[in-house]
């Protein structure tokens, strides 16, 4: 990561800009071409584990992950082909997909997928299944599919061959019953991409978040997963991997982020000493490793649950890291606060130091209400069943 990755960090933003300022930032990048022969042995696609052996502990475990800082570096980076959205799309996808479909699993694992469950609409929140409103319509040997998807995070890299589409084949039958997903090539007659969209003005390129649009869309009835009715249980299936991946890789963000605040108050001088032996300083780099090893250990003690009673049964777990390591990440990097700024000096207001590294982990607070919900909900239960002394 040291030789590699951190010290190309700058050749990478100016490659993307370079790519934009020549109108298309939605291409693969040389650098990130050059540096995948240069991995250590084994490092690819470390997420996935070996098919049909899965024992507890196993080298691939969530635990093995945590303990290894696997999401902390490798699964931060393209570099590793460990990147989201894959991650938490395959590694489900690989253990439940029909034999005869496994075809489509090596040359994804080669390039890139897309799931795409968020919808424009106001009565279809991302948040609730049930809303879906994409239809899934079963006609003689096919499918067609309509729909409008967005947020598509991945989208915008021309790699992305696939797209994974959540929608509705029976409107008709029990809530999480109604929905199916079915695979859809890109080049598919009736996929068209809108348009890019950004948060806080900064787009992901070349990863990219994509406003997509499905019309009449044809596909064959064998490219539906698991069969009709199943989608929300590959859904559920698929939030577990997902989401501690996230988080794995949100203790990496925050991480970088005190790293490079360390750096630059050391370098940094005002008023006859450096910045960092002012009090204040040393006060919130001390706050900011505390929440960063509270936010780690209680990821760790989710994936240790995942592995060892399974993931329904860790679901407040898992539901407390996706609030608490986003939060973590947001606070570490303290946009918008004084101090930060101050130590950053003018550079703290720019958007290539404080903007790009804050928009990953604010975009993964979108469903904090939903999960504390959820968390409260488990708490009360775990009371209701306790006999009042």
């Amino acid at each position: 990561m040291d030789q590699h990755v951190y010290s190309n960090e700058r050749r990478f933003r100016d490659e993307v800009e370079g790519n934009r300022a020549k109108g298309n930032p939605w291409v693969p990048t040389k650098l990130i071409e050059e540096l995948k022969p240069k991995r250590a042995r084994k490092l690819w696609n470390l997420f996935l584990p070996r098919l049909g052996r899965l024992p507890k502990g196993s080298p691939t475990s969530n635990t093995r992950r945590c303990a290894k800082s696997w999401g902390e570096c490798t699964g931060r980076r393209e570099v590793f082909n460990c990147s989201a959205p894959d991650t938490g799309t395959w590694n489900p996808g690989a253990l439940r997909l029909r034999r005869a479909e496994r075809e489509w699993l090596d040359p994804l694992l080669a390039a890139r997928s897309l799931g795409v469950p968020h919808e424009p609409s106001p009565r279809s929140l991302s948040s609730d299944a049930a809303n879906i409103r994409c239809r899934n319509r079963a006609e003689r040997k096919r499918y067609v599919v309509n729909g409008r998807k967005w947020w598509s995070s991945g989208a915008g890299d021309p790699r992305c061959k696939l797209f994974i589409v959540m929608g509705k084949t029976d409107p008709g039958a029990a809530k999480y019953a109604q929905q199916s997903m079915i695979l859809v090539p890109r080049g598919a007659p009736g996929v068209k991409i809108l348009r890019p969209l950004s948060l806080f003005g900064y787009d992901d390129a070349p990863h990219g978040h994509m406003d997509i649009a499905l019309e009449n869309v044809r596909v064959p009835a064998s490219k539906i997963l698991l069969g009709e009715g199943r989608g929300f249980e590959i859904a559920q299936g698929r939030l577990g991997p997902g989401r501690i991946h996230h988080c794995m890789r949100l203790v990496g963000v925050a991480e970088r982020a005190l790293a490079l605040m360390c750096q630059r108050s050391l370098e940094r001088v005002t008023f006859g000493k450096p910045v960092a032996e002012r009090t204040v300083t040393q006060e919130r780099i001390a706050e900011a490793r505390i929440m960063i090893e509270s936010a780690r250990l209680l990821v760790l003690k989710a994936a240790h649950m995942m592995d060892t009673v399974g993931n329904k049964a860790a679901r407040a777990e898992i539901a407390m890291i996706k609030v608490l390591a986003p939060n973590v990440a947001c606070k570490v990097l303290r946009l918008g606060d004084p101090g930060a700024r101050r130590r950053r000096d003018v550079g703290g207001f720019s958007a290539r130091l404080h903007v790009r590294p804050f928009a990953h982990p604010a975009l993964r607070r979108r469903a904090d209400e939903v999960h504390r919900n959820a968390i409260a909900k488990l708490e009360l239960g775990r009371h209701m069943a306790v006999p009042k002394r």
